[in-house]
């Protein structure tokens, strides 16, 4: 069994509310409940969680505002759910802040899986060297990443993106190995969603108004990180 995290769930749906509470609690997760927006960003202020499962439609907001109200001072991995299975609706949440998409109804095999896939990614990694490129430092051990002198602050699943693409510098990475490297193979053909990613990576750690110098693209194939 995993180490116990606690994990916020906003839902305003109560069977959706008592199943995740189920799952994440038979995974050995400590569960803080919320079936609106506003309740949520109160529970989490008050002892901030390890995670947020939230769903995209909520009775006073939407998931993505509330993603966005959490980005404010939150990196915790946070997970959208939706009965919307549409690319729009998907890379909104991602710009948003959301580290991964869910569509219900869902497995709860596969949720547990992706939130616990997504908490591995904010603990220590190995002791690994720093990289440096242009004015850009990524501590891999610590992940910290500095640009000029300034902390750049990234989520979980947008440092994975750049320690992948870092560690391979030089190398083109192509759309099909970042996504099973950094997602996994569930979404291995999952383009728009590393689309998303790397142009939320781009604006935080590439020199505003110039040309993209840290991740190129390959039109059509993929990404290679230079510099």
């Amino acid at each position: 069994m995993s180490e116990a995290r606690r994990i916020l769930v906003c839902d305003d749906e109560p069977q959706i509310l008592r199943a995740l509470k189920v799952i994440l609690r038979d995974a050995g997760h400590e569960v803080v409940e919320a079936a609106t927006m506003e309740e949520a960003l109160d529970r989490a202020a008050v002892r901030p969680p390890d995670a947020a499962i939230i769903d995209l439609v909520l009775p006073d907001g939407t998931g993505v505002e509330l993603c966005r109200r959490l980005r404010e001072w939150s990196q915790m991995p946070i997970i959208v759910l939706s009965a919307v299975d549409d690319e729009e609706a998907k890379v909104e949440a991602l710009q948003s802040g959301a580290d991964d998409y869910v569509t219900k109804p869902f497995g709860p095999k596969e949720l547990v899986a992706r939130i616990e896939a997504a908490l591995r990614r904010t603990g220590p990694g190995p002791d690994e060297p720093a990289i440096e490129a242009d004015g850009l430092r990524i501590d891999l051990a610590a992940r910290v990443v500095v640009r000029d002198g300034e902390p750049v602050h990234l989520t979980p699943i947008e440092f994975d993106l750049l320690r992948t693409l870092a560690r391979n510098r030089g190398r083109l990475m192509t759309h099909r190995a970042l996504l099973i490297e950094v997602w996994g193979p569930g979404y291995a053909d999952d383009t728009a969603v590393l689309r998303t990613h790397v142009a939320n990576l781009r604006r935080k750690i590439e020199r505003p108004g110039e040309p993209p110098r840290l991740i190129r693209t390959d039109p059509g194939v993929g990404y290679r990180f230079s510099g």
